[in-house]
C-alpha cells in the first residue's frame, strides 16, 4: 500500500524524495529474488546428489537387512577377517547401487522355490527372476518312464530387460517376493501367485500367475507400478530354454520339433524343422499374437492379450542324440506405455499338442502347432481323418483296432474309385492279346509311331482308357499323404502299444542291430517289412496287366526299387503309419481277389467286340466338320471345271 500511495502521491504532486526511496526498495527486493533463484539453480546438482545418496542409503539399508547377523564373539574372534569382509561387502554394495540404482535392494537374496499344481501339471517357480523354473506334466512320461519335464533348471531365461534412468535392468538377476492366494470364480478353483519385485515404497513390478483346475492354460499378467518415474520407454520380454529329448526315436522327434509364431490377426509361420542349419533366426518387426516353442508332442506358448510389438526368435538344432533336442529363444517387444499403473495381460500354454484341446481356444489358431500338413492335406486331416479317429476313440480303447477300423472306413469310401480302377485294368487285360499282335506286326524301332497309333486306335474302338486304372489311384494319394502327416504327430498314439509295438507313435523294433545302417537305422521294424512285402505284391499284380505292352524301360526294376526305398525311409517312422500302409495293402489285395472272382473277362471281351462292330456314333461337331469338308471339295471341283473351260 505504501508503494501505491507513493506512486499516487508522486503524480498528485507529493514528496519526490519519498518516491525515490520506495523505488530503491523495490529494486532491492527484485535483486534479492534474483539471488535466491540463482542460488537454487546453482545448488540443484548438490540436492540431486543428496537425493541420490539418500536412495543409495535406502538400498544399502534394505541389503543390510538381508545380511546374516554376526555375534559379538565372532566379531572378537575374527576381527581382521570380519573387517576385510565388511570392506568387500561395502564395495560390492556401492557397485550394485551405482549399476542398479533403486533396483539394487532386490539384487541380494536367497533363491526359494514355490510350487503350484492342479490335476494336470505341477509348476515350480523361483524367486530369483520370479520365473517358472520347472514344469512337470503329470499325465505323461518320457519313453523311459521318467517324469515328463517341459523345461527345467537355471539355464531357463524368463525375464524383463529395460533401461531405468539409463541403467540396464535385467529382472532375471533380481529377487522377487512371493505372495500366494487362492479363490474361486466362474472357471473354478484358481491358485494365484504374485511374484513382486520391490523397487521403492511406491514402485514395484508384479508377475501374476493364475493356475486353473483342469487347464494347461495359465493366466500371466505383468503389472507395473510407478515405473513412469524411471524414464523407461521400451521393455523386452526374454524367454529361453533347452527343450529336453523325451521320445524314443531322436530323428523322428527332431523332424517334428520347431518354433512357430502367428502374426496379429494373421497366418501362422514356422521355422524349418528338417533344415541342416544349426542355428535359425528370424526378426519380425510387425505385430505378433503368439510364439510357440513346439516339441513333437508338447508345446510352450506365450500368448499376447492384445499383441506383441515384434520379436527376435532363435532356434538352435542339435544334430546328435543327447539330453536336449533344441534350444529355443525369443526376445519380445512389449506394448509398454510408461503409465503410472499399467498391466499387460498374457497367457502361457504349457501342455500337450492335442489337436482338439488346442482348437478349443477359439480364434487363436493354436492347433497349427500340430503338424498335420498344409493346405489341402491339413483340410483333409482336420475335417475327415481326425473327426473319424476321435469318434472311434470314444468307443474303442485299443488304438490298433481303431487304426484297423479307420482303414476299413476309408477303403469303403474309396471303393467306387478302386472298382473303377480294377475294371479299367480288366479291359486292358482282355485287350492284351490284340496289343501283342500289334507289337508283332511292327517289331522294328522305325515303326514305333505306327505301332503307337495302332494301339491307340484299338483302345479308341474298344472304348478303353489306358489311364483309367491310374487316375483313380492318383486320387487316393492325398489320403495316403494325409496319414503320413497325421500319425507321427498324433499324441493319442503316444506310448500306446499294439501287438509287438510298444509305442505306436514311434518305430516298432523286433531286432536291435549292433551297428547303424545309413538311412535304415539300427533296428528292424516288422510293420515296415510287412508294408514293403505287401506293396511289392500289390504292384506286381497291378503291373501284370501291362506285361507285353509298351512299358517304359526299367519299370519292372522300379517296381522293386521304390518299395525298398520306402522301407529304408519309413523304418524310423511311426509304427502306426507303417501299420496303416500294411493294412491298406492287405485290403487292396483282398479287394482285387474279390473283383477278379466276380469279373467275367469273356463277357467284357464280347462287349468290346460288339462295340467295335457297331457303327460309331458321330457327334454334332464331327457331322458339321464332314459337311464343311464336302462343301470345300465340291467348291474345289467347280473351280477345276471352270479352269478347264478357259
Amino acid at each position: 500500500m505504501q508503494g501505491f500511495y507513493s506512486v499516487n502521491h508522486y503524480f498528485c504532486g507529493g514528496n519526490t524524495k519519498k518516491f525515490i526511496m520506495d523505488r530503491n526498495s523495490i529494486i532491492g527486493l527484485v535483486l534479492i529474488g534474483l539471488i535466491l533463484i540463482g542460488y537454487s539453480i546453482f545448488t540443484k546438482p548438490a540436492r540431486d546428489r543428496q537425493a541420490e545418496e539418500r536412495r543409495r542409503l535406502d538400498s544399502i539399508a534394505r541389503i543390510e537387512q538381508l545380511k546374516p547377523e554376526t555375534t559379538t564373539l565372532q566379531q572378537e574372534a575374527f576381527v581382521p577377517e570380519l573387517r576385510d569382509t565388511i570392506v568387500e561387502q561395502e564395495s560390492q554394495l556401492d557397485q550394485r547401487v551405482r549399476e542398479l540404482g533403486d533396483f539394487a535392494g532386490s539384487s541380494v537374496g536367497e533363491e526359494e522355490k514355490i510350487v503350484m499344481e492342479n490335476d494336470l501339471m505341477e509348476i515350480s517357480f523361483s524367486t530369483q527372476g520370479g520365473r517358472p523354473y520347472r514344469v512337470n506334466l503329470k499325465n505323461y512320461q518320457t519313453h523311459d518312464s521318467l517324469p515328463l519335464i517341459l523345461f527345467d533348471g537355471d539355464s531357463t531365461i524368463f525375464s524383463l530387460q529395460f533401461f531405468a534412468d539409463n541403467r540396464r535392468i535385467n529382472t532375471g538377476e533380481l529377487f522377487f517376493e512371493p505372495i500366494e492366494e487362492s479363490y474361486t470364480d466362474s472357471r473354478g478353483n484358481v491358485q494365484q501367485l504374485t511374484m513382486r519385485l520391490n523397487i521403492t515404497e511406491t514402485a514395484h513390478i508384479d508377475y501374476i500367475y493364475r493356475l486353473i483346475e483342469g487347464q494347461y492354460m495359465i493366466d500371466f499378467d505383468i503389472r507395473f507400478i510407478g515405473m513412469n518415474t524411471y524414464r523407461t520407454d521400451q521393455i523386452q520380454f526374454n524367454w529361453e530354454f533347452y527343450a529336453p529329448s523325451t521320445e524314443r526315436g531322436f530323428q523322428n522327434e527332431s523332424n517334428y520339433t520347431t518354433l512357430y509364431y502367428r502374426y496379429h490377426d494373421g497366418d501362422v509361420e514356422s521355422f524349418s524343422s528338417r533344415t541342416k542349419k544349426e542355428i535359425q533366426e528370424e526378426t519380425v518387426t510387425t505385430r505378433l499374437k503368439w510364439i510357440a516353442f513346439s516339441h513333437q508332442f508338447f508345446s510352450s506358448i506365450i500368448i499376447a492379450g492384445d499383441y506383441f510389438e515384434g520379436a527376435y526368435m532363435v532356434q538352435e538344432r542339435f544334430a546328435d542324440p543327447g539330453k536336449y533336442i533344441r534350444r529355443f529363444s525369443a526376445s519380445v517387444d512389449l506394448p509398454f506405455n510408461n503409465s503410472p499403473e499399467e498391466t499387460l495381460s498374457m497367457n502361457l500354454y504349457l501342455g500337450p499338442n492335442h489337436h482338439k484341446t488346442l482348437k478349443s481356444y477359439e480364434d487363436l489358431k493354436l492347433e497349427n502347432v500340430v503338424t498335420v500338413g498344409g493346405s489341402m492335406i491339413r483340410w483333409l486331416n482336420e475335417w475327415v481323418i481326425i473327426p473319424i479317429f476321435n469318434w472311434l476313440s470314444n468307443w474303442i480303447a485299443n488304438f490298433g483296432i481303431i487304426i484297423l477300423l479307420l482303414t476299413i472306413i476309408l477303403k469303403v469310401a474309396l471303393f467306387p474309385l478302386t472298382y473303377r480302377s480294377y475294371k479299367s485294368q480288366a479291359v486292358m487285360r482282355v485287350l492284351k492279346p490284340q496289343v501283342d499282335e500289334i507289337n508283332e506286326k511292327y517289331p522294328k524301332k522305325e515303326d514305333a509311331m505306327k505301332k503307337q497309333q495302332a494301339v491307340m486306335d484299338l483302345y479308341k474302338r474298344a472304348g478303353a482308357n489306358p489311364m483309367g486304372g491310374c487316375l483313380p489311384m492318383l486320387l487316393q494319394l492325398p489320403i495316403l499323404y494325409a496319414m503320413f502327416r497325421f500319425f507321427p504327430t498324433s499324441i493319442e498314439l503316444r506310448q500306446e502299444s499294439f501287438l509287438w509295438a510298444k509305442d505306436l507313435s514311434t518305430y516298432d523294433s523286433i531286432l536291435d542291430l549292433p551297428f547303424t545302417i545309413p538311412m535304415y537305422g539300427d533296428h528292424v521294424s516288422l510293420f515296415t517289412l510287412l508294408m514293403t512285402v505287401t506293396t511289392i505284391l500289390s504292384m506286381r499284380i497291378s503291373n501284370q496287366v501291362s506285361a507285353g505292352t509298351n512299358q517304359m524301360p526299367g519299370m519292372k526294376t522300379m517296381m522293386y526299387i521304390m518299395p525298398v526305398m520306402f522301407m529304408l525311409i519309413l523304418n524310423n517312422f511311426s509304427a502306426a503309419l507303417t501299420y496303416y500302409y500294411f493294412l491298406a495293402n492287405l485290403i487292396t489285395l483282398g479287394q482285387n481277389a474279390i473283383f477278379k472272382r466276380f469279373t467275367d473277362e469273356e463277357k467284357i471281351l464280347e462287349k468290346i467286340n460288339a462295340k467295335k462292330d457297331k457303327p460309331k456314333k458321330k457327334s454334332g461337331f464331327q457331322r458339321r466338320l464332314e459337311e464343311l469338308q464336302k462343301q470345300q471339295q465340291q467348291q474345289a471341283r467347280k473351280q477345276a471345271v471352270q479352269r478347264r473351260k478357259r
